[in-house]
């Protein structure tokens, strides 16, 4: 059962649920590729650079490897979703950390988005309640649909 659905009060209603956006992988995908290209490097001039070419592919397919898990637990371990009474947040998975806001609190909801962001429809969320709280979530996926879900009454 996810820490959403744990907090939930009685009578409490999901009404949007998200999660990071799958580009939080970009990191060892790009890794993957630089150990890709040097396995080919490595075939295609063969003799004596065979061998130190594969051994430093190694090295980066083992780094994309840790970013990969790294990502993985981080996608997994966050969780964001707006009920009817409250946006919640939640991060980590051995340790924790969570942001719960009324709604009624919420002052305004801004998103940041840049050519990629727009292109690939993630971004950043600023939620800002009363008394000046300012929140980031950032690499949230669909960002306007989560600002419609927090801000519509």
């Amino acid at each position: 059962m996810s820490y959403i659905q744990r907090v939930l009060q009685p009578g409490e209603n999901l009404l949007y649920v998200t999660k990071l956006h799958w580009l939080v992988y970009g990191r060892a995908m790009a890794l993957a590729v630089i150990a890709a290209a040097f396995v080919a490097l490595a075939f295609d001039f063969g003799g004596d650079y065979q061998y130190p070419g594969l051994m430093i592919a190694a090295v980066f397919l083992l780094l994309a490897l840790i970013a990969f898990i790294h990502a993985a637990i981080k996608r997994a371990s966050t969780e964001l979703a707006v009920t009817d009474h409250r946006v919640i947040f939640k991060r980590g998975l051995i340790g924790r950390y969570t942001i719960e806001m009324a709604r009624s609190k919420v002052e305004s909801v801004d998103v940041m988005q840049g050519l990629m962001g727009r292109i690939f429809n993630y971004g950043t969320i600023l939620v800002r309640g009363t008394g000046g709280t300012l929140e980031p979530f950032r690499d949230i996926e669909n960002p306007l649909q989560l600002r419609s879900a927090i801000t519509a009454l």
